[in-house]
């Protein structure tokens, strides 16, 4: 097959004996974009298949992505070159990250045991993640802005420590203390949200992301030659990455912005060609005596390679000069024993002896690193030359199996974060490591209302808002489905519902509580009147936050009469409880009237309509029939006490408070009987609220109290207990309640057993 784009042949490889899992490589460069397709096994790393394209225009500059739709396209290209010649689909790929704009820190974390502890893979992972942790905080703190997001794209552990003592590997020692020192890598958000849009839009997803000078000195640098004090530079098209090794560990990562596009650039400026022009000519001249080329008018013209030596030797002199500085600056300002070099710019001519008169060392000491490196790999492509410019793509391949199945990526309301995969990892764990708050997950309810009756508490809860929607991907899902790596998430917040409403005849004092008065010999049973903050309110009244709502047990004459809807004739005398009495005498409960009727109004009950004396009533308190004689020899012992209240007491309490109003409303003068009209089903239950449940459940084997709400679900204990969701460090939250997985959303009972803790790590 012939790639037309490029004019070039693209030949199926040889797959026989090649194992089923493999990795796809993408070292995404300034200038062009190398993929690699390989697995490593006992005897090294075998490169089953690789090609290269250039950029088609300046769609990157110095290691950021400019032009998003034309770096995925070319990156679709080199996907679809392997997929040809290794007959198989690829949708996983490992990249690597880098740019001007790269950020290094310092940083160092320590965990305190209570006991003597085995130090695990676990522990030092989580002792890892602290770093880096507390390296992005000092990063926040010297950027002083938080504005600018960072993404930590790698890092590496200087020196292990137990018990204060530094050591290589701290896995399987008893410690009382680890702590770490480490240097972390950031680059700004949209460095690396450019680089998975791009790969995103070529079909693909990220299984590894890593830092270019990290791939490419643990490959180029094995760790038994990390004991010597040497510098790897990659010279690429945009950027020259810098790294420093030193006593056993990576000591430091830098940048500089001057590369290979340098040299690129004077030479279509004085040679007046194209910019792939350019590139032919820098590279033919270190391998070539003589070049030939066509400037931009199609005039050939032939050069000596030892013109372009000449023409570009200032401007390599200004790039090793800025390496050496850097070098020096990482190392303590002091210069390195050795240094590496690697990258196609690093090949051109007076590079690596400049770069060691810039370094005080022998030029033996500086030498480009390929074939050396590259002696354990074994390419099936025969045509494939051993070079500089594969360490980095290599060593794209090789990270991903050092760090393969500990990660996932995900997109969490537009922002990237990285988890560590359990297995076990669903939603809600993306949403605790975003810092999304669990409220928000859940409807929350509207403000309740809190008021007293007859000086008892109560309270009455808002109505409850719509739940968090969630989706992944689109798709519609909950907080407990499984986490889709490299998938998008979008969580639109829960609502919260109508503030609480309560009205006083929903009020159970109100619907159900009435007396009754023996009118005429005949019962008429009336609602208790409601006084809210010392004042009568109508039925409609609705209550605000703190009042003090009382049941009054009495009414007058006249607020009896105004109920009953009737005109008593004022020439005849009025009787309560067979006593004379005046309009503005206390009636209580099972109190006698008796009256003369002048008219009745046109809601109201002819007494003749009500139910005769002698008809069966039930009593208030006992349950048994009785007729009105018989009620009334009930209430005689209580007679004297009722009007001595009236008389001592109730007089200066209608003068405070002012003389109850009748119920206003027809239905209200029509119910004489029942004396009120009654609310619903729904606004009864309403109303009936219960008071607050505490349950005493067991975090960790601690009791922990449960108080305020009516029921209880699982994530309501993060409001009690103190546990901090923000020290992830990318694993995955252990819920179990009474043994068993607990959903977020599972109802907590009294004494429920309760586990709550950050899952271990395995590497």
């Amino acid at each position: 097959m012939i790639d037309e784009t490029e004019n070039v042949e693209v030949k199926k490889v040889n797959m026989e004996g090649v194992p089923e899992q493999l990795v796809f490589g993408l070292d995404i460069g300034t200038r062009s974009i190398v993929g690699t397709i390989g697995y490593r096994d006992t005897k090294g790393f075998t490169v089953v298949a690789q090609t290269s394209k250039e950029h088609e225009t300046r769609a990157m500059m110095d290691g950021q992505i400019h032009d998003i739709n034309m770096v995925a396209s070319t990156i679709s290209e080199i996907r679809d070159r392997l997929e040809y010649m290794t007959g198989r689909t690829y949708k996983d790929v490992c990249i690597a990250a880098a740019g001007r704009v790269l950020k290094t820190v310092e940083a160092e974390a320590e965990i305190d045991f209570n006991s003597e502890t085995v130090a695990t893979t676990e522990k030092i992972y989580t002792l890892d993640m602290l770093g880096v942790e507390n390296a992005y905080e000092k990063l926040r703190e010297e950027q002083n802005s938080d504005d600018i997001k960072f993404y930590c794209v790698g890092y590496s552990v200087k020196h292990y420590y137990q018990n204060g003592y530094a050591i290589t590997n701290l896995e399987g020692h008893k410690c009382n203390k680890i702590s770490c020192e480490i240097i972390a890598t950031f680059l700004p958000d949209e460095v690396v949200d450019g680089l998975y849009t791009a790969v995103e839009r070529a079909g693909l997803y990220v299984a590894n992301l890593t830092l270019e000078p990290i791939a490419a000195i643990n490959f180029a640098i094995p760790e038994r030659f990390r004991l010597l004090n040497i510098a790897l530079v990659d010279v690429g098209a945009g950027t020259s990455d810098i790294s420093i090794t030193k006593d056993g560990s990576i000591i430091a990562y830098g940048m500089i912005p001057l590369a290979g596009d340098e040299l690129t650039e004077l030479i279509v400026q004085n040679y007046l060609v194209d910019f792939k022009t350019a590139e032919y000519i820098k590279l033919q001249s270190t391998t070539e005596e003589e070049i030939t080329y066509k400037d931009i008018m199609l005039i050939e013209h032939k050069i000596p390679a030892k013109e372009v030596w000449e023409l570009t030797a200032p401007v390599v002199d200004e790039m090793t000069t800025a390496v050496a500085a850097k070098i020096k600056e990482l190392n303590g300002d002091q210069t390195v024993s050795a240094a590496f070099i690697v990258g196609g710019g690093g090949k051109i001519h007076g590079y690596t002896k400049m770069l060691a008169e810039k370094l005080d060392l022998p030029d033996v000491r500086v030498a480009l690193r390929g074939e050396e490196v590259l002696q354990e790999v074994t390419f099936l492509q025969t045509e494939i030359q051993k070079d500089p410019l594969l360490v980095t793509p290599i060593g794209i391949c090789l990270n991903y199996y050092d760090q393969r199945n500990s990660f996932i990526m995900v997109r969490f309301n537009g922002e990237r974060i990285k988890l560590y995969d359990n297995n076990k990892l669903t939603i809600v764990d993306a949403a605790l490591q975003a810092g999304f708050p669990n409220e928000e997950l859940f409807p929350k309810r509207g403000k309740e209302l809190n008021f007293t009756v007859n000086g008892t508490p109560r309270i009455v809860r808002g109505e409850l808002g719509e739940s968090a929607e969630i989706y992944m991907n689109d798709r519609l899902v909950n907080i407990n489905t499984p986490l889709e790596p490299n998938s998008d998430i979008v969580i639109e917040a829960s609502t919260q519902g109508e503030a609480a409403v309560c009205t006083l005849e929903q009020l159970d004092e109100y619907s159900s509580s009435d007396m009754k008065v023996i009118v005429n010999g005949r019962i008429v049973r009336c609602p208790k009147c409601l006084e809210v903050n010392g004042s009568l309110e109508l039925p409609s009244y609705e209550i605000k936050e703190g009042d003090a709502v009382e049941t009054r047990s009495f009414y007058t004459v006249e607020q009896l009469a105004a109920f009953m809807d009737v005109e008593v004739d004022m020439d005849h005398e009025i009787l309560v409880n067979n006593r004379v009495a005046t309009m503005e005498s206390l009636v209580y409960e099972n109190f006698s009237v008796d009256w003369v009727v002048l008219s009745f109004g046109a809601a109201a009950v002819d007494p003749a309509e009500l139910p005769i004396a002698e008809q069966p009533v039930t009593a208030a308190a006992g349950g048994t029939e009785q007729t009105a004689d018989e009620t009334l020899a009930e209430t005689a012992e209580a007679e004297d006490a009722a009007e001595n209240e009236a008389q001592n007491g109730t007089d200066s309490e209608e003068a405070e408070h002012g003389m109850p109003q009748a119920p206003s409303s027809e239905a209200d003068a029509a119910g004489a009987e029942s004396g009120a009209e009654q609310p619903s089903e729904g606004e009864a239950q309403q109303a009936s609220q219960k008071t607050d449940l505490e349950l005493v459940v067991f975090i960790n084997q601690q009791p922990v109290r449960l108080t305020g709400k009516k029921n209880y679900i699982f994530v309501d204990i993060f409001d009690f207990y103190d546990f901090d969701l923000t020290a992830s460090a990318g694993r995955a939250i252990i819920t179990k309640l009474n043994g068993q997985q607990a959903q977020y959303s599972a109802v907590l009972s009294e004494g429920d057993q309760i586990e709550l803790r950050w899952q271990e790590i395995n590497r």
